[in-house]
């Protein structure tokens, strides 16, 4: 395997891996989240994860995406907002580190490629 077919593998685990790490964080958060909200004690209405917002006294339950990450507090009339409780750089760090992982992934086996297809024409030449 030539260096740059293995520097590109190599980046590719390690943006990869952080890519998983940073969503990971993110669910971390999601999680606590919804523990929070499902605590039924004192003081758990309004939702506590949606408290921070002018709005609060009309909600009436909340949703969770996975992809991407958020809390949503659903309302009275049908609406929902977005609840603060992940931080906004993970969704973009998430998969801008994702998408550089495949980036390298595909470009290290297009190196690869070209390189076999320069040995087949070196072997047909003799």
């Amino acid at each position: 395997m030539s260096l740059p077919t293995r520097r590109l593998r190599e980046f590719a685990i390690l943006t990869g891996c952080a890519a998983l790490a940073v969503y990971t964080w993110g669910l971390l958060h999601l999680a606590g989240a919804i523990l929070e909200a499902e605590d039924g004690g004192t003081g758990s209405a309004p939702l506590p994860p949606c408290r921070g917002n002018e709005q609060v006294v009309h909600v009436i339950d909340y949703s969770v995406s996975y992809l991407p990450l958020s809390f949503d507090c659903e309302m009275k009339d049908g609406g929902s907002y977005t609840a603060e409780v992940i931080p906004a750089y993970v969704n973009p760090v998430a998969v801008g580190l994702a998408l550089t992982a495949a980036g390298c992934a595909i470009s290290s086996a297009y190196v690869t490629e070209l390189r076999l297809r320069a040995e087949a024409r070196k072997g047909e030449g003799r």
